[in-house]
């Protein structure tokens, strides 16, 4: 299923590559029909790129420094045109969906080896685990964050913290802004998100699921029960596809959300699984960081009774725990 996905999106990735190189030549027409010199100005740059390759090979130092002073003027003049009708030096060139591959969906490592680009990953992974998890990443996102729907009452008795669920939310996000902020370092802890159902916690992993999309990263979000029951189907099945591998996913991926901890039904496998799951992003076995977030209506306590101590030492070690309170946002809306 998943190589079908895949000559799926590459064949849509040469669609999307194409027409952006189309668009640019359409731009480029329009523009330089209103500005001759424009075009001349390119036809000049190209010309000298031959002629400064020829200099080179021919060790004319002298000419070379004539060729690249002119080159300065032509970009230089070029650069002016392009200000003076309010256009990006940007806007003579292809506009890619992703900017590192070119909408090729590979890039080449610093070892001249090809890899696929973290966009690709991320189209994989949601056709094949994501499903509509990360559906609403558009409208639930650190732009559009209200703190102004949360209670800045301060009650004790009720909520156990003596800050008001308004302070608590607004220290949660800016938390949340540094966890993204430092993803690349490897001191940088997980998350585990503490509290009742409607209270914002899929919000908010969802707010860093956004800002590390954009940042190249790859997220898989998923819930504890379908995440376990898939790692346990994989394994246990006869035929198994390489470009299907959800453990190979479920460990290497930047960042994995696992929602809703503590709703699947448990047993010795999946506890397991659970273990080695955490434990391996922990240790970053990949040479590169792998962050995780867990979101659960258990409290600290709940974890250690629930599972195994393992796995409770490693959430309470390795993990900054935030505690969601307040009423029920999904009333309010």
């Amino acid at each position: 299923m998943s190589n079908e996905i895949l000559n799926s999106l590459l064949k849509e990735y040469a669609q999307k590559k194409l027409k952006a190189e189309l668009d640019l030549e359409k731009r480029k027409q329009d523009l330089y029909e209103k500005n001759p010199r424009l075009m001349k100005i390119e036809e000049e740059l190209n010309n000298f790129a031959i002629s400064t390759a020829k200099s080179i090979l021919n060790n004319g130092s002298s000419s070379l420094k004539d060729l690249e002073e002119k080159i300065n003027n032509l970009k230089r003049e070029k650069l002016e045109i392009l200000n003076s009708l309010h256009l990006d030096i940007n806007y003579l060139k292809p506009f890619y969906s992703c900017p590192i591959c070119q909408d090729t969906g590979y890039i080449m490592t610093d070892n001249y080896k090809t890899q696929m680009c973290s966009c690709l990953k991320q189209k994989l992974l949601n056709y094949s685990f994501n499903k509509s998890n990360m559906s609403n990443l558009d409208k639930e996102n650190f732009d559009t964050f209200n703190e102004n729907i949360f209670s800045d009452e301060v009650d004790v008795s009720k909520y156990k913290f003596n800050i008001s669920p308004r302070k608590n939310i607004i220290n949660i996000k800016n938390k949340c802004i540094e966890f993204v902020e430092n993803f690349d370092d490897f001191n940088q802890k997980n998350l585990l998100f503490i509290g009742n159902t409607g209270l914002g916690k899929t919000f908010m992993s969802n707010c860093i699921a956004k800002e590390l999309l954009k940042k190249g990263k790859t997220v898989l979000y998923q819930t504890a029960p379908v995440l376990l029951e898939s790692v346990i189907d994989y394994k246990m099945s006869k035929q198994k596809n390489p470009a299907d591998n959800i453990n190979k996913s479920i460990l290497e991926t930047d960042l994995l959300i696992i929602d809703d901890l503590g709703t699947e039904s448990l047993n010795s496998m999946k506890l397991s699984e659970l273990f080695t799951i955490l434990n391996t992003r922990i240790l970053n076995i990949n040479n590169k960081p792998t962050k995780t977030i867990i979101s659960t209506n258990l409290n600290i306590n709940d974890i250690f009774n629930n599972y195994e101590e393992r796995i409770g030492s490693r959430i309470a070690g390795y993990y900054d725990i935030y505690y969601f309170f307040g009423e029920d946002l999904r009333f309010k809306k």
